[in-house]
């Protein structure tokens, strides 16, 4: 059996990664090979095309998902400290509080060349399927288990069956997630009802002061026109009593000039 090589991403890559993977949801149909290709759309975006595959991808998805739903959701009776460095990365994932905090990518379309990313290497195993579980090819079987092959010529198209199997897992999984997310949802939206009626409330006192101080200058202004206007007034009478007190002189000089020549 050949080993194949798995790209170890950073941290930063993981964030990225999973920040993709929520925003971009809507590229999960559940459809024959949308899984592959919208893993394909995340990879390209980062830059990771020709270090992972799709199928590597969605596995450490996978694993990324199970490891938080050990820690999340223990055993009762069993008390789990995580040191998970991703816990709460995924635990803001899985609550919603992901979205739209990455790119919203468009799909790529099916005729895209496939040499444009790391191509898949199928190892030779075998894959069980529990009891009750449909198979790749849709089957429901009744026996307790079945054995799928993928070794020589069926790799590739047991591979792909195998991927539609995990999409159709991938939409169930979808609608239990709403599910379970509505209660939360609606305590966010309540939260978020809150703070904006706060905030409005908030708007609301500062116009109140806003108009408040408005008043203040209105009536400052009243005041300042009001003695602005006696000072007006002041200086008309003082400049018509200077006039006045002239022409008192001048009627005063004419008085005299007409006296001297009437003797």
């Amino acid at each position: 059996n050949s080993t194949e090589f798995t790209y170890k991403m950073s941290d930063k890559e993981i964030e990225d990664f999973v920040k993709l993977r929520m925003s971009n949801d809507h590229l999960f149909t559940g459809r024959k090979n949308s899984s592959k290709w919208a893993w394909r759309s995340i990879l390209k975006h980062m830059g990771l095309h020709f270090k992972m595959n799709h199928r590597q991808a969605s596995k450490k998805w996978d694993n990324m998902k199970k490891k938080y739903k050990e820690l999340k959701y223990p055993p009762p009776g069993v008390k789990i400290v995580s040191q998970w460095n991703y816990f709460y990365l995924m635990d803001d994932a899985m609550e919603g509080r992901l979205q739209d905090m990455a790119p919203v990518l468009e799909g790529l379309p099916d005729s895209t060349n496939n040499g444009d990313f790391l191509p898949v290497s199928v190892p030779k195993r075998r894959k069980v399927f529990k009891e009750g579980v449909a198979s790749p090819a849709g089957l429901i079987t009744s026996e307790p288990e079945m054995e799928v092959s993928l070794d020589g010529d069926e790799d590739a198209e047991d591979a792909e069956a195998l991927e539609d199997y995990n999409e159709m897992e991938h939409v169930e999984e979808k609608i239990e997630m709403v599910k379970n997310s509505e209660p939360q949802m609606t305590k966010r939206e309540n939260t978020l009802i809150q703070r904006q009626g706060a905030m409005m409330d908030r708007e609301v006192a500062a116009l109140d002061r806003e108009r408040s101080l408005l008043e203040r200058e209105r009536v400052m202004m009243e005041r300042e026109k009001v003695t602005v206007e006696k000072e007006r007034a002041v200086r008309e009478r003082e400049v018509m009593e200077r006039e006045k007190a002239v022409l008192e002189r001048e009627k005063g000089v004419m008085e005299r000039e007409r006296a001297v020549m009437e003797r």
